[in-house]
């Protein structure tokens, strides 16, 4: 099988438009590229898996069938219930009244103490030391009904930890059910009696508790006179908030007269002008004395001189007078003081005793009110227990039915092994859980990693021709990888068909005769621009192609080392000296042309410069590459990688073709799309892409496919 890819044309302008396809080799490659993580991710996952169902608790099957009768007769009484099975919503009632709670509570209510120790073995075997027992019996385990399809079978299934158990459960799911088949084919409406039954229990004890309430109600308030006791409570409220205005008054009273003897004494008038104090204790007789003696004192003292004797006794009375009632005055400010006091205290008596005679009030009116509601409670209670007796006493049954149209087919026997976990199974399904993680994991993996790993990517994904695959270098030395072709060596043959592979299909792609020039590029630094530059120059030499290999990478050049020359001479210092051009530019002084071996020529770039691009837009560099292309068959530029900087693209402008370089697993897929829509956006042939730095292993998987599209694409017009 093969997935569809994108219909894209190989260059500009070109008139065949390939479909490429994924085929069943791509996804082979992906699977080995991915082996090494895809497959114990996958051992992982599967043996996980099949151990995790090995270690679950083992589990017992036990089946049951029933057969219900082909109908024969029709049933016409009313009243008559027809059990048989006449299509198949009967059937599928059945298997739902089989599922349902109800009968699963009637299974569980018919076992017997002997019957519920079996069940509760298996919760007995979990039971952790110093744990209770358990008691209920409601895990009678998975009870699964199914109809066997096209007959008028039914098939219970229990599955429980204790193969006994399993057994009597499924035997036991299957008497029920005949009961219950029993119990409405008699006519009678089991759950209107079930719910009059548990209704007449409910309002039994509900009865009865409410007589108790209201029993031990009344014994805990002492509620036999609870009239009297309002009414006393009542009477004595009255008489204590009378008493309690009256306090309150005289109370009042005080305050104002102490307030009036304050206000006296800070005014400095006579306290006597007050009635409390003038009328009070012996004030008024000790005024009265005061005014007689004053008065005898001016008789006297119109007969007497000052000093006379009678005249000093008046006098000495007065004062004793005087001082006597200033004494009575302030009694009577401390009387009233201490009267204030005793009022307040009284007050404050009087208004607790209210507050708890009215809190009584309130009590026992609520008393009588709860009395009230249970009494009514009580009563009603009796009413409704009364009634709903009388109608559960009501209840007949109609008629009972002749037949029931089911019987036990096949009891359920105690299994001999367990269902679960059951190892061949585990281990058929391990390997399906491991293939299918294998097999997820390699090609999820090849379609989040973006990078360039295979023709297809490059083909399909990016839309050129596959030129050619490099193998990696690595064990040939630097000073020989660079002049594989153009000075072959006994011992250096490694690549050497590789780049004669890719001279071939460099030249099957070109639509342009020579002379001509050609651009080598790539996405990043470090994916082999300058090795296949090097190599691909020496195999147009060395078939008899007069080449220049041209060194832009005005920024950081290389080629110069790599043929172990000097670079003052070159584009840069050509460019600084006037950029003049002579007739023969081969033997410009300062442009330095070297002929590095037969047929291959080498023009360094002559310095470096952090700023290029003035001499790449300049016309003297679009001129100086029009009269190399006419001095030689082939002028070969090796560029800066266009993910860096944009000098690629200026100097793609002025070229003719382009080969596009990408090292295995190093750049992005969308990275070299967007840089090849550039390229033809400045309406460049772009020949292909050579990928580079391939391990021999996978450029055997890699070189049949590769020769595959290449042979398709060369003959493809006639074929």
């Amino acid at each position: 099988m093969s997935d569809p890819a994108s219909r894209t044309p190989y260059a500009s302008g070109q008139e065949e438009t390939v479909a490429e396809r994924r085929t069943l080799r791509d996804y082979y490659i992906i699977l080995r590229e991915r082996l090494w993580i895809a497959l114990p991710l996958a051992l992982l996952v599967a043996l996980g898996f099949g151990y995790y169902q090995v270690r679950k608790t083992p589990v017992y099957s036990a089946t049951a069938k029933m057969q219900f009768e082909k109908p024969d007769t029709v049933v016409t009484t009313q009243g008559i219930v027809d059990s048989s099975v006449r299509s198949d919503l009967d059937m599928n009632t059945y298997i739902q009244i089989l599922d349902s709670r109800k009968l699963r509570s009637q299974v569980i209510a018919s076992f017997t103490p002997d019957e519920q120790k079996i069940l509760l073995r298996p919760a007995l075997k979990r039971l952790q030391p110093g744990q209770a027992a358990p008691t209920s019996t409601a895990d009678i385990g998975s009870v699964n009904a199914e109809p066997v399809h096209g007959t008028y079978l039914i098939n219970v299934n229990v599955v429980n930890e204790d193969p006994e158990a399993a057994a009597l459960v499924a035997n036991r799911y299957v008497e029920q059910f005949i009961q219950y088949l029993l119990d409405n084919a008699s006519g009678k409406n089991e759950d209107a009696v079930v719910y009059l039954k548990a209704r007449v229990e409910q309002l039994k004890h509900a009865a009865e508790d409410a007589d108790h309430q209201l029993e031990a109600y009344m014994q805990k308030n002492n509620l036999v006179s609870l009239d009297k006791s309002v009414d006393l409570v009542t009477d004595r409220l009255r008489t204590v908030s009378t008493a309690l205005t009256t306090a309150q008054l005289q109370l009042l009273e005080a305050e104002n007269n102490l307030k009036q003897v304050e206000d006296f004494k800070r005014q400095g008038r006579d306290l006597l002008e007050i009635s409390y104090i003038a009328e009070h204790g012996s004030i008024q007789a000790l005024r009265t004395e005061l005014a007689q003696a004053q008065q005898t004192q001016q008789i006297l003292a119109d007969r007497y001189l000052e000093r006379h004797p009678k005249m000093i006794e008046i006098a000495d009375r007065i004062r004793v007078t005087q001082s006597q009632l200033r004494q009575a005055v302030d009694g009577a400010i401390a009387d009233l003081q201490t009267n204030l006091a005793a009022f307040r205290s009284h007050v404050q008596n009087l208004q607790k005793e209210f507050d708890d005679q009215e809190k009584e009030e309130l009590r026992l009116k609520g008393l009588a009110s709860s009395y009230t509601t249970l009494q009514t409670n009580a009563q009603v209670a009796k009413n409704y227990y009364m009634e709903i007796l009388d109608r559960l006493n009501q209840t007949t049954t109609t008629k009972s039915l002749e037949k029931i149209p089911l019987r036990v087919l096949d009891r359920a026997a105690v299994p001999d092994s367990p269902s679960s976990p059951n190892f061949a199974s585990t281990v058929r399904s391990s390997i399906l859980l491991g293939i299918v993680v294998f097999f997820t994991v390699a090609i999820g993996l090849s379609f989040i990693d973006d990078r360039i790993k295979s023709a297809w990517d490059v083909e399909s994904f990016i839309g050129v021709n596959l030129l050619g695959i490099i193998p990696d270098l690595a064990e040939v030395p630097d000073e020989n990888k660079y002049t594989l072709i153009a000075n072959p060596r006994g011992d250096s043959n490694t690549g050497t068909e590789s780049f004669l592979g890719l001279y071939s299909a460099v030249k099957i792609n070109s639509k342009l005769d020579f002379p001509k020039s050609m651009l080598i590029t790539s996405t990043i630094p470090g994916e082999g621009k300058t090795l296949i530059s090097c190599n691909l120059a020496g195999c147009f030499a060395r078939h008899g192609k007069r080449t220049l290999l041209v060194d832009c990478d005005l920024r950081r050049p290389m080629l110069h080392r790599h043929f172990k020359q000097q670079n003052q001479l070159g584009l840069i210092a050509w460019f600084e000296h006037g950029a003049v051009l002579d007739d023969d530019v081969c033997s410009n002084p300062h442009l330095g042309i070297t002929q590095m071996a037969e047929n291959l020529f080498l023009l360094t770039s002559g310095g470096r410069s952090k700023s290029p691009t003035e001499l790449l837009e300049s016309p003297a560099f679009a001129e100086l590459l029009e009269r190399l292309k006419r001095a030689f068959d082939l002028v070969l530029v090796d560029s800066p990688p266009m993910g860096a900087v944009s000098d690629s693209l200026l100097i793609a402008d002025r070229i003719d073709e382009v080969v596009y370089v990408c090292r295995f697993n190093r750049a992005y897929r969308k990275h070299i799309r967007l840089y090849i829509r550039a390229l033809r956006e400045g309406k460049n042939e772009i020949l292909g892409i050579v990928l580079n730095g391939l391990s021999p292993r996978r450029i055997e998987y890699y070189s049949n496919y590769r020769y595959y599209r290449s042979y398709k694409k060369y003959y493809g017009a006639n074929t």
